[in-house]
């Protein structure tokens, strides 16, 4: 199967569920599309019930013909919040929070060259590298599997470290045959400040887990120590082993380098590797089933904040399309932060495990009305039943009944 760069290179944008655009001008040499959807939900969970966006977003595309088969191109996307403002929200990407009264927020933003024969290069915020990995189980509309190591630091966009809508990353692909590989690289420069311990020692646990202590509350000095997280680098590689099966693996790095008020210095590497695979296509008629695994150490966060030392994920995502339109499915998915998170956090369990069942109906292909629901099967023991409270509030049982509807 022959793949064009331009596909490629936009892979990142067409593994959005159901994606869809219309050309809104076209010339010989330019074109311009918008896209994207309105989402309207009445979701029930954490004993309430509300009317609520559902990642409601907007997008403009641009690309435009250039000499010796180089074509230029830039995408734009916002989310959107349509259905007005509330002191408390819920989007695919968290649990009920406090939103800001902006109506639009920055999702994508980036521009780009590309060429069939060497391939393309973007530079902006855009999708990473890493979900090329794990994409395949990311189309439940209302719960999303927030244990592929995507929306990392308590299910946020993976904009830090690059896994999710990477801020600042410059990103090559390009593809052979039934073989496309992408390599990244976010260049940016980030820091923070971590109270040092009691005495004023080095704020390190016998793991060397220097983000573990502010969660702790053993700090009482003034003394700080300051963390340094700056580039991160990344790869994946997708083969179509036939048109129904997919294979994809990859990797994800980052580098954290801490310097106490004393002058010594510490490092702790943030890394993500995994393989992912797929049968099917979730858009078309039939079976559909897909699903990832990976290994991570200091790549993301619990429900509190705290850096997960080490963790192990799994999602997995079985559907069923009629040809009547309806489509069944349902998620299993689990991130397991394991011993050493026990280690560093008094005992603690950090254990995030649910399962969604839905039934979606595709009235057409830019119309789709939807049932989601969530049952929790999470292990967030805590001696300290306060933190134990808040653990558990974001990840409780739900149901939601909505429609989407495509641009």
């Amino acid at each position: 199967m022959k793949k064009t760069l331009v596909a490629s290179a936009l892979a990142a944008v067409i593994f959005v569920p159901t994606a869809s655009a219309i050309e809104i001008y076209k010339d010989s040499k330019n074109a311009v599309e918008i896209g994207g959807f309105i989402d309207a939900r009445i979701i029930n969970t954490q004993g309430d019930t509300q009317v609520v966006n559902g990642a409601s977003r907007i997008n403009f595309g641009f690309t435009r013909e250039m000499s010796d088969g180089w074509k230029a191109y830039t995408k734009l996307e916002w989310g959107v919040n349509p259905f007005g403002n509330s002191s408390i929200a819920y989007s695919s990407e968290s649990n009920f929070e406090s939103q800001s009264s902006d109506f639009l927020n920055n999702r994508l933003g980036y521009v780009g060259l590309s060429h069939d024969t060497y391939g393309s290069i973007t530079i902006g915020k855009q999708w990473g590298a890493w979900y090329d990995v794990v994409y395949n189980t990311n189309y439940g509309f209302v719960w999303d599997g927030n244990a592929s190591g995507t929306y990392t630091y308590n299910k946020a966009d993976g904009a830090v470290n690059g896994t999710g809508r990477g801020d600042k990353t410059v990103q090559y692909r390009n593809a052979f045959g039934d073989f496309s590989f992408a390599l990244q690289a976010q260049l940016k420069q980030d820091s923070f400040n971590v109270d040092e311990e009691q005495d004023g020692s080095s704020p390190i646990l016998p793991t060397a887990n220097f983000m573990a202590v502010k969660a702790i509350g053993t700090n009482t000095t003034d003394a700080v120590t300051t963390v340094e997280y700056n580039y991160t680098y990344g790869g994946a590689a997708t083969y179509n082993v036939t048109d129904k099966l997919t294979l994809t693996a990859g990797f994800n790095l980052g580098e954290f380098e801490a310097t106490t008020s004393a002058g010594q210095r510490f490092t702790e590497t943030d890394s993500i590797y995994g393989a992912g695979i797929t049968w099917g296509n979730w858009d078309g008629e039939g079976f559909y089933g897909a699903a990832n695994v990976n290994k991570q150490e200091f790549h993301d966060t619990d429900n509190l904040g705290r850096i997960l030392p080490e963790a192990w994920g799994v999602e997995s995502l079985f559907s069923y399309k009629f040809d009547n339109g309806i489509r069944t499915f349902v998620s299993y998915n689990i991130l397991d932060a394991g011993d050493e998170y026990e280690a560093a956090y008094n005992g603690d369990v950090f254990k995030r495990q649910f399962a969604v069942a839905g039934i979606h109906y595709v009235w057409d292909s830019n119309t789709v009305l939807y049932l989601e629901g969530r049952k929790n099967f999470s292990d967030f023991t805590s001696a300290d039943k306060a933190q134990q409270a808040a653990m558990e509030i974001s990840e409780d049982d739900g149901i939601a009944i909505g429609i989407r509807y495509y641009m």
